[in-house]
């Protein structure tokens, strides 16, 4: 039975994992008759409000001092079920999985703060690398392939951030990585590298896409593992 890490970065797309692409990629996983662990860093974050902002400035309930644990806030989505990420271990595991969410670019990297001089927690970088050099899948759902980006682009992976040539898409090119145009339900799969993406909510407007999207991630890997 294969086994698959997955990386959360907090409950919520504003400033965290975002639910409805961890738990598609959690249920596509589950459907292969294959089993998931969730892994989260330690470390606090910043809330940003998941209702209109102006509407919680009226009501003067917005909290932007407000800070949350991003391992005890993953464990909502991970049912309990969530391991420090320094317990990670690629020979543990065949493959290493990031949803997306804001998380991915605010609590796991500084991408949503710094862009191009972006930084990637340690952490969560040793956990790609190790996975890499391990010649072990790794994937990555929505913004997150920005984390894979930064960590891989010096080897030349290919991933996808969406349809267009977006501000992200650009920077990934600046670290080294060959971009692709998919639509919301398409998989990225750079053969060479072992690295899986799809753009979800980069392209997606309807969640029936964001599941589709997550099982033709899932069904790539099963290929991959096949070939």
């Amino acid at each position: 039975m294969k086994k698959i890490a997955v990386i959360l970065s907090g409950c919520g797309n504003r400033d965290g994992s975002e639910l409805q692409e961890s738990l598609s990629l959690m249920l596509a996983i589950d459907r292969h008759n294959w089993q998931y662990q969730c892994f989260a860093p330690e470390g606090y974050f910043e809330v940003v409000p998941h209702i209109d902002i102006e509407e919680t400035e009226e009501e003067g309930t917005l909290l932007d001092t407000e800070q949350r644990d991003i391992f005890a806030e993953s464990a909502r989505i991970a049912r309990g079920n969530l391991l420090p990420i320094e317990q990670y271990s690629p020979t543990d595991y065949d493959a290493l999985a990031l949803p997306g969410g804001m998380g991915a670019a605010r609590n796991l990297s500084t991408f949503a703060f710094d862009g191009p001089r972006m930084e990637v927690i340690d952490s969560v970088q040793d956990a790609i690398l190790e996975t890499y050099r391990a010649h072990k899948p790794v994937l990555a759902m929505c913004i997150a392939p920005m984390v894979l980006a930064k960590v891989l682009g010096r080897y030349g992976v290919e991933l996808t951030l969406g349809p267009d040539n977006s501000q992200a898409s650009q920077v990934a090119t600046s670290f080294g990585c060959r971009v692709r145009a998919c639509g919301p339900t398409d998989v990225c799969v750079d053969d060479e590298h072992r690295v899986l993406t799809t753009p979800a909510y980069m392209a997606a407007t309807h969640i029936s896409e964001i599941f589709d999207g997550a099982a033709n991630l899932v069904d790539s890997l099963a290929k991959l593992f096949n070939d």
